[in-house]
């Protein structure tokens, strides 16, 4: 989403002021992937960030969204402008992509997605040049080079806070789905991790991660965030790690379990997901959110970093045990329609598939590695993978 314009500090003594929620239209997306800089001899992880950001800022200006560093040097965050469409996001995307691309040929380097890089060793990362990246490192420590790994978030426009906090707490129940779709980190420093998203791993190590307050009304929520800022803990929204967590500068709500794909296709899609997903509570409503929905919420949210398509899902209503990949499917089929009336129907059907084939980029992941045995030679198929390549 665009970047808002900073806002005041508070006076001295004063807590920080939670920042107005700015309205924006309803089923809007904004999309960010975290990509992994490479180098092209061992397809181990290069610290290239700034390198990268010069030449793409020379070479291409007037890119839609945004191309800016992360936590570590290795690492590039890029950003969609606001979007009414997962097919907009996908065009936006791939032109950021191709600069990238662009970018790294002449720096004898690679770009690739997925949501850990599989052998990389986290005390050989470098803290990206930035004040606020400093002081995460001076707070976190050792977290914060741990901390270099790579997710999607994809935001949705909301008309009102109510409204989005409404939206943030029925999306909650998809998250294990949201997590199972993308996971595309089985292997952390040369292991297979067992897990299809050990990323969330490394989020969960961080204080204020988890999930967001059970709370319908704005007011109520601006009463959490004073609380808590009054202690000192958390100064601004971005203190929170939570799974899904308001943005009220841009006016959304910003879902954050994604695995960064292997593929700009299926970032769109996923993208696409959510916006039917969301499109699907406002036509229909077919739930309102509890307190008790969270009571499963941990589990569900463990099953699907664990075992991915195979994981088990406990309905938060009636408390049944089913396969998550059934309760996809049946989601999925809801989501049609919307699918075809927001343009979305391409991605929607292509996660239906794999849903189908029990198939996610951990998955493919793991099938190259047992083929090659190599888990260099499975990042420089996953780096021709981003570019377009089957």
């Amino acid at each position: 989403m665009a970047r808002p314009a900073a806002l005041p500090a508070a006076g001295p003594g004063e807590p920080p002021a939670l920042e107005p929620f700015r309205a924006s239209a309803p089923l809007t997306l904004g999309v960010e992937l975290e990509l992994q800089l490479v180098n092209t001899h061992d397809y181990d992880l290069a610290p290239y960030a700034q390198e990268m950001l010069r030449l793409v800022e020379a070479e291409s200006p007037g890119l839609p969204g945004s191309v800016v560093p992360e936590m570590t040097s290795s690492m590039i965050e890029i950003s969609t402008g606001v979007c009414t469409s997962a097919a907009q996001a996908r065009d936006e995307l791939e032109a950021i992509r191709d600069a990238l691309l662009s970018a790294a040929d002449r720096l004898n380097i690679a770009v690739v997605g997925g949501g850990t890089h599989p052998f990389q060793q986290w005390h050989e990362r470098r803290i990206y040049d930035k004040p606020r990246f400093r002081e995460l490192s001076a707070l976190y420590g050792y977290l914060s080079k741990q901390f270099t790994v790579f997710g999607q978030h994809v935001h949705l426009g909301c008309p009102d806070p109510d409204a989005a906090l409404l939206m943030l707490h029925r999306m909650s129940r998809y998250i294990p789905h949201c997590i199972a779709l993308s996971a595309s980190s089985p292997y952390v420093q040369g292991q297979d991790t067992q897990f299809d998203s050990a990323r969330l791993n490394s989020v969960s190590a961080f204080p204020m991660s988890g999930r967001a307050p059970f709370v319908l009304r704005w007011d109520d929520f601006e009463r959490f965030f004073q609380k808590t800022t009054r202690t000192g803990v958390v100064r601004s929204m971005k203190d929170f790690y939570w799974d899904i967590r308001p943005k009220p500068e841009y006016g959304t709500i910003e879902i954050r379990v994604f695995d960064t794909p292997l593929t700009i296709d299926r970032a769109a899609a996923l993208a696409g997901f959510v916006q039917c997903l969301a499109a699907w509570f406002l036509d229909a409503s077919p739930f309102m959110p509890a307190e008790d929905d969270y009571m499963v919420y941990t589990y569900n949210r463990f099953q699907a970093c664990r075992f991915g398509l195979e994981a088990a899902y406990v309905d938060p209503a009636s408390g049944a045990h089913r396969p998550l990949r059934e309760h996809l499917l049946e989601t999925l089929r809801s989501l049609k329609p919307y699918a075809q009336s927001l343009g979305a129907a391409y991605g929607v059907q292509m996660l239906a598939e794999d849903v189908e084939h029990g198939t996610n980029d951990a998955r493919w992941l793991r099938e190259r590695q047992q083929r090659e045995r190599l888990l260099a030679e499975v990042v420089r198929q996953a780096a021709m993978k981003l570019r377009g390549h089957r």
